[in-house]
């Protein structure tokens, strides 16, 4: 029964009983809102059928508005989401770069292809703004300028190209940048200022280039490895580096001059970040382990923190206390840094390496590429109000917490979660030093 056909039966004792066919029609009106091509069909009181003939008229009315409107439907608007949508791609991606101003993302993949993405939170957003293949094999670091308008990048064929971010046109290339006997593959890359920037190799040769000479202006190869990171300060006056030597290596760009190495470490140091305003150094390695070191206290670690994962091949700093680490498990780890203490998990590659972390000019995402061949877009915002003090209750299950609604545990473990924590003993707080976190 429709809702038209119970509305004209409920009215249909009161037009018939008035007798009239002005009433007939002044119902008609009412139901069809005035707009139908003919009048209704006359009224004979008494008559039986009445209510079925004018249901019958008022359902063809409506059935024909609904015809003429159809095309006229609006098509519906796209679902806000969390995150951007993940990002796919022919060839695992090595490397990623947010834009530093813009909702823009750069990657590189295995087969030394560059691609330019516009991203949106609204799904469909994704769009593809141009790519370039002008390396010859495996982009392994790509980066924004700080004006945002060019793009570095560096790839295993051993050569730099500089390209127009707005139309993905190569502006400068040096080939064979890194030449002589021993000449290396590039492997790392640091942009140092609007003139300045900075390139490793994997025979562990560091060279500084200077865009107004068109050159290197300081070429140096302390390390006996692969230069897998580099950092610099503030006054961009230090710039530091790790090596699968297993030590970071220090120099001075201003004077141009080799400072120091520290003492070597078990496993390669794979990143390196800055800490607690410049004041401490963390760097990542293949053993799971992070080394810190103090600001002016190069030679030696201060602390070192196990994070039990299988490797940390590379972090990004979230806050001046927050970094996230990428393992070869596939995890995304946010870690606190004095007191040393991971926090949880952010999200994963399931059971896929990543390659690069990277965190969006708003602060507000992180960017991940693994072996999966895809880029993925991970909720950091709640990271940047995390305050770990030094007492903790401690956890009978060695479960990460799930510190997104995408990580493995998320929202959809909600109640699972509930249930646990109901289930668990109350314990005591207890004091811990940093160097019983890293058990």
């Amino acid at each position: 029964m429709t809702r038209t056909g119970s509305r004209i039966r409920e009215r249909e004792k009161l037009l018939v009983g008035n007798g009239g066919q002005e009433a007939a029609r002044g119902f008609w009106r009412r139901v069809t809102g005035g707009n139908f091509s003919s009048p209704p069909p006359p009224l004979e009181q008494g008559r039986e059928g009445t209510s079925q003939e004018l249901e019958a008229a008022v359902e063809e009315e409506e059935d024909a508005g609904h015809m003429q409107a159809d095309p006229e439907q609006e098509e519906p608007e796209p679902r806000l989401r969390e995150t951007p949508e993940d990002i796919s791609f022919e060839a695992a991606a090595n490397t990623i770069a947010f834009h530093p101003s813009q909702d823009i993302l750069a990657a590189g993949d295995v087969d030394g292809d560059v691609y330019v993405y516009s991203y949106s939170c609204l799904e469909g957003g994704n769009r593809e703004l141009w790519s370039s293949g002008h390396h010859l094999k495996s982009c392994r670091e790509v980066s924004f300028s700080h004006d945002g308008h060019k793009l570095f990048t560096v790839s295993k064929d051993k050569s730099i190209h500089i390209l127009n971010v707005e139309e993905g046109r190569l502006v400068t290339r040096f080939s064979k940048a890194h030449r002589g006997l021993h000449s290396s593959a590039l492997n790392s890359l640091l942009v140092i200022d609007e003139h300045l920037f900075a390139t490793g190799d994997d025979g562990g040769m560091l060279k500084v280039w200077d865009l107004r000479k068109g050159t290197a202006i300081m070429e140096m190869q302390q390390h006996e490895e692969y230069i897998s990171g580099m950092a610099i300060d503030e006054n961009k006056k230090l710039l530091l580096t790790t090596s699968g030597d297993g030590t970071m290596g220090v120099f001075n760009i201003k004077r141009r001059r080799f400072e120091l190495l520290s003492e070597p470490q078990s496993g390669d140091l794979t990143s390196v970040v800055l800490m607690k305003r410049g004041k401490k150094v963390a760097c990542g390695s293949s053993e799971g382990t992070i080394y810190l070191f103090n600001w002016d206290g190069f030679g030696a670690t201060s602390d070192r923190f196990a994070v039990k994962a299988e490797s940390i091949d590379c972090m990004v700093p979230v806050t001046e206390n927050v970094l996230c680490t990428g393992s070869i498990d596939g995890v995304i780890r946010a870690v606190n840094i004095l007191p040393n203490r991971v926090i949880g998990s952010v999200g994963q590659h399931l059971g896929e390496p990543i390659e690069q972390l990277a965190k969006s000019h708003t602060g507000q995402l992180l960017a991940s590429c693994g072996h999966d061949q895809k880029v993925k877009f991970w909720d950091i915002s709640s990271l940047c109000s995390v305050v770990v003090d030094d007492y903790r209750k401690r956890k009978k299950s060695g479960q990460l917490k799930a510190l997104s609604s995408k990580a493995l545990g998320g929202r959809e473990d909600f109640f699972a979660d509930l249930r646990e924590e109901a289930k668990a003993p109350k314990e005591e707080q207890e004091k811990e030093s940093d160097s019983d976190d890293s058990d």
